[in-house]
């Protein structure tokens, strides 16, 4: 399968798949006599393995370990769970942080009459939390 065959099939762009053979996360495509490159089952099911777990959040690094251990016969389970537990726990606190925005904006949201006055306490907001910042 060709590259651009391959992209249509894992859902990637060619780029994305040039930029993960140029890093070593799957291995360099045979390439054709016409010089276009080859893409080999066992590669495509390593691409839909990279976007599945990217899809959940993994960093490209902790892709490459968990393809590791993927292939590793002498792997515990509990190592991949161990994997899956850290990228638990910061997509949790991202959660936390993007609640604690939602909570701002809402209240930033509901302080403004959205009138055609000049004033706004939405600006005077974003002022005055600017300024404490500096100041600490």
């Amino acid at each position: 399968m060709n590259i651009s065959q391959a992209a249509k099939f894992t859902g990637l762009t060619s780029k994305t798949i040039r930029f993960y053979e140029e890093k070593g996360i799957i291995p360099k495509a045979r390439r054709a006599d016409n010089g276009y490159r080859f893409y080999t089952e066992d590669q495509l099911e390593t691409l839909g393995f990279i976007k599945r777990a990217r899809g959940l959040g993994f960093s490209l690094d902790e892709c490459k370990k968990l393809l590791d251990l993927q292939h590793n016969p002498d792997r515990a389970s509990a190592e991949v769970k161990e994997k899956v537990q850290e990228n638990l726990a910061r997509v949790q606190s991202q959660i936390e942080h993007l609640e604690d925005i939602k909570f701002s904006l809402m209240k930033m949201s509901k302080s403004c009459p959205g009138n055609k006055g000049h004033e706004c306490p939405i600006l005077d907001e974003l002022c005055h939390e600017g300024h404490k910042e500096v100041l600490q």
